[in-house]
């Protein structure tokens, strides 16, 4: 047992209880004081339980024995001259006892679930902080389609503003954001079956991966995963170079320019390289 205010406040509490019912008992006599005070020996005895475990709970319950015998000492004179002074003492004792197995058992469990919760919620952050710095965009949907984790590589894909992406917004509206933004390289006319048709495939947990065009010249591996909580894992694999090899080659001036729409000069590096 730690000392401390915590540890030392319950045997504390439990020795001035009778020490003071003694001195108010000399001025204002007051029959069967005794167990009058039983219900506070036992909460105080839960308190030190809270407070500081069962080492400062079974404290406070011996000193409340004690403290109690101590009473019926002062009041008669005798030692326990009356039978009923003896089982009085011995349920207080088997109350107090049995209040700070209790308390204590009760207050390991609570400090076991807070430690591994914390622990729980360190392995999270650091796993979100790992998955940041990948360059595979990465959504974690909920059982109803709810964005719970986006990490930096899909926001960077598509624009997506932070404010957005923490407010779990759901998977469709997602979707729309790329149509609104212009970031699919699709016709105008394609984009509703385009969408509805990676809906379905979140819906049903279609793992069938597929490559999705950016209009920037990106192109993105989508990979749909189902979880076992029946949540989805959404993969954005950047493929760029694996695919756009196989592109017709009197497009390539075309997707050269896709790649730089700022005139960056990125063609002409691009041409120096080849």
């Amino acid at each position: 047992m730690r000392f401390g205010w915590r540890a030392i406040s319950g045997p504390v509490l439990t020795a001035a209880t009778p020490l003071l019912a003694m001195l108010f008992d000399r001025f204002i006599p007051t029959p069967s004081l005794a167990p009058s005070l039983a219900p506070l020996f036992v909460c105080i005895v839960a308190l030190a339980g809270a407070l500081s475990g069962f080492a400062s709970a079974i404290t406070s319950a011996a000193l409340a024995v004690i403290g109690a015998a101590l009473i019926v000492l002062n009041r008669s004179g005798v030692p326990f001259h009356a039978p009923g002074d003896l089982v009085q003492l011995g349920l207080l004792a088997a109350t107090a006892i049995g209040t700070a197995g209790i308390t204590g058992l009760m207050r390991e469990r609570l400090l076991g679930s807070f430690a591994a919760e914390r622990q729980s919620h360190a392995t999270a952050a650091r796993l979100s902080a790992a998955l940041d710095q990948v360059d595979i965009g990465i959504v974690l949907l909920d059982a109803e389609t709810r964005a719970e984790f986006i990490n930096r590589a899909f926001r960077d894909y598509f624009a997506l503003p932070d404010e957005v992406a923490d407010g779990k917004p759901p998977f469709i509206a997602l979707m729309y954001h790329g149509r609104d933004t212009g970031a699919f390289e699709l016709p105008e006319d394609e984009l509703g079956t385009f969408i509805a048709q990676r809906m379905e495939m979140v819906r049903t947990g279609d793992a069938t991966p597929i490559n999705i065009a950016l209009r920037n010249g990106e192109v993105l591996r989508f990979v749909c995963a189902a979880l076992p909580d029946g949540g989805r894992m959404l993969s954005y694999t950047p493929v760029t170079d694996l695919v756009r090899h196989t592109d017709a080659p009197a497009r390539a001036d075309y997707y050269r320019s896709l790649r730089d729409p700022a005139n960056r000069k990125l063609i002409r590096y691009l041409r120096v390289a080849e």
